[in-house]
């Protein structure tokens, strides 16, 4: 709550309070890295509108995040619910909760196939955790316990050249090519429904399509690390960051020329530094506009 109060007076337009099922939502699930910070899960956010739930990574923690905002009143998070997931890259702090998304909320009911967008080699790293849990799938089917047929499944979309992943006239959502360091695939995403627009970077440097893509959005959700912090660390792991990251200052003039109406940070590394650094940097770098540092649970509404 200290954080919100700070930064209150900028961020009058949105609100954590509104869950009306025609409004769209951002709630963050999930806003660490691989750190292993007790108080921030992996890499996992959820965008809600029309009753349906949309989840952007799958890091450690996302299904009992999700029912944490569920019991904070985002019902939209129910268990059952829990159907689409769309994956920004590969790397294991981003979908090391993937087998807890497969089968959790089949456990607890869910009666139809998870939906997957992601990169390349998504459908493989699928096939490989189904052979993995093939003897609990089996207990569940054959044994006493009451099991429908289909709610452990998968059904993937590599996204490939097919950037438009959702077209109905209620929601679009938009893959966004992002640079993020060696990965030859990697993502972020755009959601547009009911007037209102939220784009999430994923791991990435700045980039022209990203900037694009956020240009006017409502709300950006945006990676990012400590120049401070940046400064201290090894050559080697500053060079691994510049390629991979975008730092406060980068944000900063990325944000700056994309004018969202709220800027939340997520997957922060600080090194030393903390929330209200952060958001200091990228003031001292020239960004104006409205800016939060999320935490796990945040719930915004444009």
């Amino acid at each position: 709550m200290r954080r919100i109060a700070i930064f209150i007076l900028t961020i009058s337009l949105f609100t954590a309070s509104a869950y009306s099922e025609d409004a769209m939502k951002l709630v963050m699930l999930g806003t660490g890295t691989p750190n292993a910070d007790p108080a921030r899960s992996g890499p996992a956010l959820a965008v809600t509108f029309g009753g349906k739930a949309y989840l952007v990574d799958a890091g450690p923690g996302v299904v009992r995040r999700a029912a944490a905002a569920q019991q904070k009143g985002v019902p939209e998070l129910a268990q059952p619910n829990l159907d689409h997931v769309f994956i920004t890259h590969l790397h294991s702090d981003h979908t090391l909760g993937l087998p807890d998304l497969m089968f959790t909320p089949w456990v607890l009911e869910r009666d139809h196939a998870l939906t997957l967008y992601g990169p390349t080699g998504s459908a493989d790293m699928v096939a490989h955790l189904s052979k993995a849990y093939a003897v609990d799938v089996a207990m569940r089917l054959n044994g006493l316990e009451p099991a429908n047929p289909d709610g452990f499944k998968v059904t993937v979309h590599e996204i490939g050249q097919n950037k438009l992943l959702v077209d109905t006239p209620s929601i679009k959502i938009s893959a966004i090519p992002v640079l993020h360091g060696s990965w030859d695939e990697a993502y972020g995403f755009k959601f547009e429904a009911g007037g209102k627009t939220i784009v999430v970077s994923g791991d990435a440097r700045p980039s022209g399509r990203l900037l694009e893509a956020a240009r006017g959005a409502d709300i950006l959700v945006h990676e990012v690390y400590s120049d401070a912090g940046w400064r201290r660390r090894e050559p080697v792991w500053q060079k691994y960051h510049k390629s991979f990251h975008t730092s406060a200052s980068e944000l900063a003039e990325l944000a700056g020329k994309a004018k969202p109406k709220l800027l939340v940070l997520t997957h922060q590394l600080y090194w030393g530094t903390s929330d209200p650094d952060l958001v200091q940097e990228i003031r001292d770098a020239g960004y104006k506009g409205a800016i939060i540092s999320a935490s796990d649970l945040d719930v915004f509404t444009p």
